[in-house]
């Protein structure tokens, strides 16, 4: 089993549920904290230096975002990433996603200048294999498309995906970190065919960027136990 980094309290501010949410949220993310794993409140309690009630509030929150499962009698329990919710974020995104490339193409509006800005970042994230930071900086590529069409119903319907987004992201390059070279390619080529304004094409990309692999989700629980 993995072990956690230590928790730094002073590392970020704000209410002591917040810090608690943002920890585990991130360690989950990261795989650090793996599925399947019982979370001890007194546990996260010690390693915060925060009391039991901020730690049952983070929990309610990681619940409802469907990090963890809180069981009777048994206590918090993480969520596997599975086959099937890794097809249905990327479903999820490929129809926001589709719409907003549809949108810039027809306005001319041309890739955003933040997306352009983030591919070599993002580039070099993978080089260290920091699959948190390749999945963060990917996530905000993909935002600031969302963002350029100028629909705030969809944007923010995108950015309730976020943490999802992020955790499929990260166990799919663990799982399967040869696509690197693919995934940065496809960047690349999403980025020109919006600036050539050619829906098809960038339509095309992003259908193929966002289909499952299926050595990828070979290798993943079909459904939660």
């Amino acid at each position: 089993m993995s072990t956690p980094a230590t928790a730094d309290p002073s590392a970020t501010q704000g209410p002591a549920r917040d810090r608690v949410y943002v920890w585990l949220r991130d360690e989950i993310i990261r795989g650090s904290i793996e599925g399947g794993r019982f979370l001890d409140e007194l546990w996260v309690s010690g390693t915060m230096g925060v009391s039991r009630t901020p730690v049952r509030e983070a929990f309610h929150r990681l619940a409802a975002e469907k990090f963890i499962t809180l069981l009777p009698r048994k206590g918090a329990q993480v969520r596997t990433v599975t086959a099937r919710e890794l097809e249905e974020v990327y479903q999820s995104r490929q129809l926001i996603e589709g719409h907003a490339v549809t949108v810039l193409c027809a306005r001319g509006f041309g890739a955003p200048t933040s997306m352009i800005e983030l591919i070599e970042p993002m580039e070099a994230a993978g080089r260290e294999r920091d699959w948190f930071e390749v999945s963060g900086l990917d996530r905000q590529f993909h935002l600031a498309m969302v963002r350029a069409a100028q629909n705030s119903v969809l944007t923010e319907l995108y950015e309730s995906l976020r943490s999802r987004q992020q955790r499929v992201a990260v166990r799919a390059l663990n799982v399967g970190p040869h696509r690197l070279d693919t995934i940065n390619a496809q960047h690349r080529a999403l980025v020109e065919a919006l600036d050539e304004s050619d829906a098809d094409k960038a339509l095309e990309i992003l259908a193929a960027h966002l289909r499952p692999v299926p050595e990828v989700l070979a290798l993943l629980p079909a459904d939660q136990p």
